[in-house]
């Protein structure tokens, strides 16, 4: 999980959209509650936006250097491939770095 640390090092912005209380951002809802804390704890300056919006489709996005974005749909996925996801986010921002 050394990853988590090395957020900030690989994304400007870390943008988080879901749904307060559709079925489908339920995942999404545990992601933020149960890990929230310590990827800001480990990340405190950079942000990390939870967006919330009635019926939207739960999503994550990434902004990059040179305001390179991307985006994942959330739909479907558990707590950890919600975390694998991010992982692999930060994995692109590594490789756009080099």
């Amino acid at each position: 999980m050394a990853w988590r640390g090395q957020l900030s090092r690989n994304l400007k912005e870390l943008r988080i959209l879901l749904c307060q209380s559709s079925p489908s951002s339920s995942s999404a809802r545990a992601f933020v509650e149960n890990n929230y804390k310590d990827l800001k704890s480990l990340n405190p300056k950079l942000p990390i936006l939870i967006r919330e919006c009635n019926g939207i489709q739960p999503q994550l996005w990434a902004r990059f250097d040179m305001g390179v974005e991307r985006g994942i749909r959330l739909e479907g996925l558990s707590e950890v491939q919600i975390s694998k996801a991010l992982e692999d986010l930060v994995k692109v921002g590594t490789a756009l770095k080099a």
